[in-house]
């Protein structure tokens, strides 16, 4: 029971810390882009793709047209368009492809990553910077000595850290689009699906 404990407290203290690495700009970008794209796209893989999926829900709620990558449904994608690419290496190969594809089209494309430099971020026209142990730092060589140490990363599997982050942010984000868009609660609760 308190390994369950201590692990709910360090999904909190990330989410908690990864707002310092919020960059106001970025997300101020980030969220212009997404109002005045004519279709979204969101793509991410794995539980990544669960969070890229979660806000598309919400930007439909919110009236944008937007697509999943992937689904049978999405149509091409056009120089007014946008792709969100969600990803915390920055690296995953379905992802890059799907981003290179896009930016040839010339659409815009925002990524949510943990690193800025990796391929997604130099393809970027806004990063934003999503902190959280992700799966390339399992492998990382320094992994012995935070143990050592008593940095039980552990506690956060694999991307763990940076998908419930990532969650949270985009859910963050939401409302700040409702204020831009002049959306109110009720406004997403009348796009809601009411076939369930």
């Amino acid at each position: 029971m308190e390994l369950m404990k201590n692990s709910i407290r360090a999904i909190l203290d990330n989410i908690t810390a990864a707002v310092e690495f919020l960059d106001e700009d970025s997300i101020e970008k980030f969220e212009d882009i997404i109002i005045n794209s004519k279709n979204v796209f969101v793509t991410g893989a794995g539980r990544s793709g669960l969070a890229a999926k979660a806000f598309a829900m919400r930007l439909m709620h919110l009236g944008l047209s937007v697509y999943v990558v992937g689904e049978t449904i999405s149509p091409a994608i056009y120089e007014n368009d946008c792709i969100i690419a969600i990803s915390g290496s920055g690296e995953t190969n379905t992802i890059v492809s799907a981003v290179k594809i896009a930016k040839n089209r010339g659409s815009k494309v925002l990524v949510v990553t943990s690193y800025p430099e990796s391929t997604l971020g130099q393809l970027a026209d806004s990063c934003v910077i999503v902190k959280g142990r992700t799966k390339k730092e399992v492998d990382d060589e320094n992994y012995m000595k935070r143990q050592i140490h008593g940095n039980y990363t552990s506690l956060t599997p694999l991307g763990t850290a940076f998908e419930l982050t990532t969650l949270v942010f985009l859910d963050a984000i939401v409302s700040e689009l409702m204020e831009k868009m002049h959306q109110t609660e009720s406004d997403l609760k009348a796009r809601h699906t009411v076939l369930e």
